[in-house]
């Protein structure tokens, strides 16, 4: 299960911090079922081009067979132009096998760059002003340890003036525009769909929680 930090600042309300982590966990449940579909798709594909491909070797044996076969045939009835033909059917077999005693050589494919990890920040309910500093705040902390790829998830509709900062800002309609212009579709639904679609996206190893009336400082992004 991800890792779940809510900050212990007193500013955010009890009952609205609670539905932020319940809209957190039904979006990463929606998200793992969403994988394991895939997943399970993925299998079946995988055991399907197997098929296929067993199928094609069992058939180009029975081909490689069949020219031997026909080599030996027309050695006897023809062995001087046969000769050559024949030989080179029997070598590119023999390719395919190791000399007894030698061991098999494996080649190892080079061990693919690791990515790191994927941490989304919920930031919402803070002004334009306040998630610009929350932003610069976190862009210093990845200076010093860029141990994570940092997404943060806020509601003020002017986030598009922040992009520059170098940090991925997620969106997401905060309530009162929500029920405003869509009052037949309960907000928290909005919000865990959001949250769902930003795991899969993103693989997102751990969630923060971000307190709208004390933001968290350098000291403790970096704890």
């Amino acid at each position: 299960m991800q890792d779940l930090k809510v900050p212990g600042h007193p500013g955010l309300e009890a009952p609205e911090r609670a539905r932020w982590e319940l809209a957190a966990m039904a979006g990463r449940l929606r998200s793992l079922e969403a994988r394991l579909a895939e997943e399970q798709q993925n299998a079946e594909t995988l055991r399907k081009e197997r098929d296929r491909e067993r199928l094609r070797l069992e058939r180009l044996r029975d081909s490689e067979s069949y020219r031997l076969g026909y080599g030996l045939v027309s050695l006897v009835k023809d062995p001087v132009h046969t000769v050559p033909r024949l030989t080179r059917a029997v070598l590119r077999r023999m390719r395919g096998r190791r000399p007894a005693g030698r061991p098999a050589t494996v080649r190892r494919a080079p061990a693919a760059p690791q990515r790191p990890p994927a941490y989304l920040y919920v930031a919402l309910g803070l002004d334009l002003a306040a998630v610009r500093d929350f932003v610069l705040t976190l862009r210093q902390r990845m200076l010093v340890s860029p141990d994570h790829k940092p997404v943060v998830l806020t509601d003020c509709s002017s986030f598009a003036l922040l992009r520059d900062l170098g940090v991925l800002l997620e969106y997401v309609p905060d309530r009162a525009t929500w029920e405003r212009h869509r009052p037949d579709r309960p907000w928290e639904d909005v919000l865990s769909q959001r949250l769902s679609r930003l795991y899969r996206d993103h693989e997102t190893a751990r969630t923060i929680v971000v307190d709208r009336d004390q933001p968290l400082s350098l000291a403790d992004l970096l704890r």
